[in-house]
C-alpha cells in the first residue's frame, strides 16, 4: 500500500531547490531517463526565469548540462503559452553552439546539442505527451540516408547529419493521461500529478521523493509555495474564461453572420424568382401576339425550351 505523500510540483522545485547543486541528480535522473545516457548538469543558465520576483511566476528556467559525449544539453519548463516557442526553442539550441565555441576554432568544436522542453500548455495538435525530432537528409529520388566524412581522432569516419545537428524533445505535460509503467511514464507522472511510486527505482525520482516532500519546507518556503499555487490557479482560471469567452463571441458572431447571410440569400432568392416569374408572365404575353420563340428569348432571356412549355 503507497503512502499518500505530497510532493512540492516540479515547475516549483526546479526553479527554488532543484537550482542547489545537491538536488542535480533529480533533474540529471530526468534528462538520462528521457535521452538514454549518463549526464552531468553543468549550470542552471541564468534566464529571466530564474529570477525571484513576483513577475517571473510563469517564465522558463534553464538548465545545462552534459552527457558522457561532452554534448550539450539544454532544458527548458514553460507554464505558460508562446505563440512562437519553435522559434525559441531554435534560437535556444543555436545560442548554446555559438557560445560553446570560440571565435577562431575550427567547426569540428561545435558540439550537438539536445533540447528537452517540458511544457505546461497545449502546443499545437497531436495525441502524444512526447515528441522527439531529429535531423537527416534523404534522398529525394533514391530515399537513402546521406552520411559524410568526419575527422574523429585522426581516423576518417563516416557519420550521419543526425549525429551532428540538433535533437528536440518536447514533452507536452497536460497530455499525460495513461497508468505509469516506464521510467519516463513516472515522470510524467511526477510532472503532472505530483505523484512518485514509493517503490520506484526511476533515476531522479527516487532522489525526488527524499528532497521534494512538501513536509520538509520550512514555514516561509511552504508560505511562498502556496501562494505559487494560488498564482498557478488564477492563471488557469484566467486562460480557460478567456478560451470560453472567445468560443462564446465566436458562436454569437457566427449566429449573427448566419442570420445576415441567411436574409441577403432570402433576399437575392426572392428577387431571382420574382424576376423570373414576371419574364414568364411577359413571355407568355410575347406568345399570345404570336412573336417566334427565338425573339420572346432575346427580349426575357428565358430559353427556347422554357417559352415552348408555355
Amino acid at each position: 500500500m503507497e503512502v499518500n505523500n505530497k510532493y512540492i510540483r516540479f515547475d516549483w522545485a526546479v526553479k527554488r531547490m532543484l537550482r542547489d547543486k545537491a538536488n542535480f541528480a533529480v533533474l540529471e535522473g530526468l534528462i538520462t531517463v528521457l535521452t538514454g545516457t549518463k549526464v552531468k548538469i553543468v549550470e542552471i543558465l541564468e534566464s529571466e526565469g530564474n529570477q525571484e520576483t513576483a513577475s517571473d511566476k510563469f517564465n522558463r528556467v534553464d538548465v545545462k548540462a552534459k552527457n558522457e559525449q561532452d554534448e550539450i544539453i539544454i532544458v527548458e519548463v514553460q507554464l505558460t503559452r508562446q505563440l512562437y516557442y519553435l522559434q525559441r526553442m531554435l534560437y535556444g539550441v543555436s545560442k548554446a553552439i555559438t557560445e560553446h565555441i570560440d571565435i577562431g576554432n575550427k567547426y569540428d568544436q561545435v558540439k550537438k546539442v539536445y533540447s528537452i522542453n517540458i511544457l505546461y500548455f497545449d502546443l499545437g495538435k497531436g495525441s502524444d505527451y512526447l515528441y522527439h525530432g531529429k535531423t537527416t537528409f534523404t534522398g529525394v529520388h533514391t530515399g537513402d540516408q546521406l552520411q559524410v566524412n568526419t575527422r574523429e581522432k585522426d581516423e576518417l569516419r563516416m557519420k550521419a547529419p543526425e549525429n551532428v545537428f540538433p535533437e528536440y524533445y518536447i514533452i507536452r505535460v497536460n497530455e499525460f493521461n495513461d497508468v505509469a509503467t516506464t521510467p519516463i511514464e513516472e515522470w510524467l507522472d511526477y510532472l503532472k500529478n505530483n505523484h512518485i511510486k514509493d517503490d520506484t527505482t526511476t533515476p531522479g525520482l527516487r532522489e525526488a521523493k527524499e528532497r521534494l516532500l512538501y513536509l520538509t519546507m520550512n514555514d516561509r518556503e511552504r508560505q511562498a509555495y502556496i501562494a505559487h499555487m494560488d498564482d498557478i490557479m488564477v492563471q488557469n482560471d484566467v486562460l480557460d474564461t478567456a478560451k470560453m469567452e472567445g468560443r462564446a463571441e465566436g458562436r454569437a458572431e457566427g449566429l449573427t453572420e448566419g442570420r445576415a447571410e441567411g436574409r441577403a440569400e432570402g433576399r437575392a432568392e426572392g428577387r431571382a424568382e420574382g424576376e423570373q416569374l414576371k419574364a414568364m408572365e411577359v413571355a407568355r404575353g410575347m406568345k399570345a401576339d404570336g412573336l417566334s420563340a427565338e425573339a420572346i428569348a432575346r427580349y426575357t432571356g428565358l430559353s427556347v425550351a422554357a417559352i415552348a412549355e408555355l
